[in-house]
């Protein structure tokens, strides 16, 4: 390990320096958003921003992804990560950036706004400066630099695709890999680490109820499916409070419903999607045979034949729980804490979103992972907040709106900081 301490000024001055670049780069990737899968244009632009930066860049790995080499010298790989992928939803923060453009999501054939509400733009930033003050100080370390742009984050697909295309075979294997995440619930300009499992796994279903459809004037000629759906919904909240060990973390949230398409036709069947977290398998394994069991077990005391059972099918999007190698863990908070200061880098609370960075470290043989969480909050805002109990505006939200500054110059700090830890001279 090499203390990244006595070039903290120096890493501090350069950030700062590129600062307003990164401002505009992180203004313009936020007014043109990409879905999952669509992210053509951003990973053209994070490849044209890491290709300045001396990297040889290569394109087209797992879909969109991006993925940038600097050799530095003789050394062992580190890789950092930034995700591309945008949400469907339409921005509402009044920021003169802000997003307008809107897209048509094929599975439901409707228009959608799209908006960076999960701070991928943030990250996209962060990680184009960490690679500018690198590059800017090749003195000061010896190895490879890995720098990827991963698509689809927000699906759960885009790591699995960038390890099935080789990102692990074709590059570097690297001995250690990087990410962050902006957390509103963390003041700007301070760093969360946890070490072990810091956010949980995920798994999605859609569950398809159907039953017989009919006209509203006649439901006794029916089996309806929106009844059955209303009584699964109700029923699957008694998982998690009867069926899972309480000490255990488990959430299952019903996140949509769809059915019918008139106020007197019964129809034929309606779509529950369905959103499981956890930490480990075997109680995603207990929420899985509980789900079967009550959906079936409530479609066929409404009178569902056999043949028309509830379907439940896993579409793909799920993420193992995200654990922290401890070691490496350990060693990127003193690395970053030397330059932006121990007062700076702040333990945190396990959380229950997801993250599919995991995916990276669950490969043959593993590799090591250090997730962290990047403050994104003005302290006078969480003042505010705890004070009236109003909730800031979080992750997904069509307000999230975090502070470009000092967010993009921490982050930037932070991770450039974390390289020279583990590649320093």
């Amino acid at each position: 390990m090499s203390d990244p301490g006595p070039y903290a000024a120096r890493i501090n001055d350069l950030a700062a320096r590129e600062y307003p670049s990164l401002e505009q780069l992180y203004r313009d990737l936020h007014l043109h958003p990409e879905l999952s899968g669509h992210e053509k244009e951003t990973s053209a632009r994070i490849a044209s921003e890491l290709a300045r930066s001396g990297l040889a860049v290569h394109q087209g790995i797992g879909g969109n992804g991006v993925v940038g080499v600097l050799a530095n010298g003789p050394g062992p790989a580190v890789l950092i990560r930034a995700d591309l992928d945008a949400l469907p939803v339409e921005e509402r923060t009044g920021l003169p950036y802000a997003s307008t453009v809107m897209t048509t999501v094929a599975e439901r054939a409707v228009k959608v706004g799209v908006m960076h509400a999960c701070g991928h733009d943030l990250h996209m930033a962060v990680m184009v400066g960490a690679v500018r003050v690198l590059a800017a100080l090749p003195e000061a370390w010896s190895g490879t630099l890995l720098a990827v742009g991963q698509p689809a984050e927000e699906t759960g697909a885009g790591a699995r695709a960038m390890v099935r295309e080789g990102i692990f075979t074709r590059f570097p294997r690297p001995g250690a890999a990087l990410a962050l995440h902006v957390d509103p619930n963390i003041p700007a300009g301070k760093v969360g680490y946890r070490p072990g499992i810091i956010s949980a796994g995920s798994t999605s279903l859609d569950i398809t109820v159907r039953g017989i459809g009919g006209h509203a004037a006649h439901p006794h000629q029916s089996i309806d499916p929106v009844v059955i759906a209303a009584r699964v919904i109700l029923d699957l909240q008694t998982v998690v409070s009867r069926e899972i060990d309480p000490r255990e973390m488990a959430v299952l949230t019903v996140g949509a419903v769809h059915g019918g398409t008139k106020h007197n036709a019964i129809p034929d069947e309606v779509v529950l999607r369905v959103n499981l977290r956890y930490n480990t398998d075997a109680v995603r394994d207990r929420m899985l045979a509980a789900i079967d069991r009550l959906v079936k077990g409530i479609a066929l005391s409404a009178g569902v034949p056999d043949e028309l059972l509830p379907l439940i099918r896993r579409p793909g999007e799920a993420t193992p729980p995200m654990e922290n190698d401890p070691a490496l863990t350990e060693r990127v908070r003193a690395a970053v804490a030397s330059v932006l200061g121990a007062e700076n880098v702040i333990p945190i609370p396990q959380l229950t979103g997801s993250e599919d960075f995991s995916v990276f470290g669950s490969v043959d043989p593993p590799i090591p992972l250090c997730y962290l969480r990047l403050g994104a909050a003005l302290p006078a805002s969480l003042e505010e907040s705890r004070r009236t109990g109003r909730e800031l505006p979080y992750l997904h939200s069509s307000r999230f709106a975090p502070p470009p500054d000092p967010t993009i110059r921490t982050g930037s700090v932070a991770m450039a900081a974390a390289v020279l830890g583990l590649l320093g001279r």
